[in-house]
């Protein structure tokens, strides 16, 4: 992972996941821009940080779509909660990764 940096992150995926880069970048643009308020920044962030460590890693990105495809598939209502319950622990451990991992 690289530093918690906009533009590092932005390197980062511009060289390890770009099939999420437009996404990336009309996001910013969308939720900051040129603006002078840094206030969306750390929630940007975490966003895409969550976002990348699941794309740089293919077998975890796959593992989330089958999740939630089955989840919505399914017509048990526990089995779909657990699924989706799985779903959200696997993304919040996303999001824990540091940089250098």
């Amino acid at each position: 992972m690289p530093e918690q940096t906009p533009q590092a992150l932005h390197l980062a995926i511009q060289e390890h996941a770009p099939r999420i880069l437009p996404d990336f970048e009309a996001h910013w643009r969308r939720a900051i821009g040129d603006a002078f308020n840094p206030t969306p920044i750390p929630a940007f962030m975490r966003l895409w940080w969550t976002e990348y460590a699941i794309a740089r890693d293919p077998g975890l990105s796959a593992h989330l779509h089958r999740l939630v495809a089955r989840a919505a598939k399914s017509e048990d209502p526990e089995e779909s909660a657990g699924l989706l319950s799985e779903y959200s622990r696997l993304r919040r451990e996303a999001a824990t990764v540091k940089p250098g991992r």
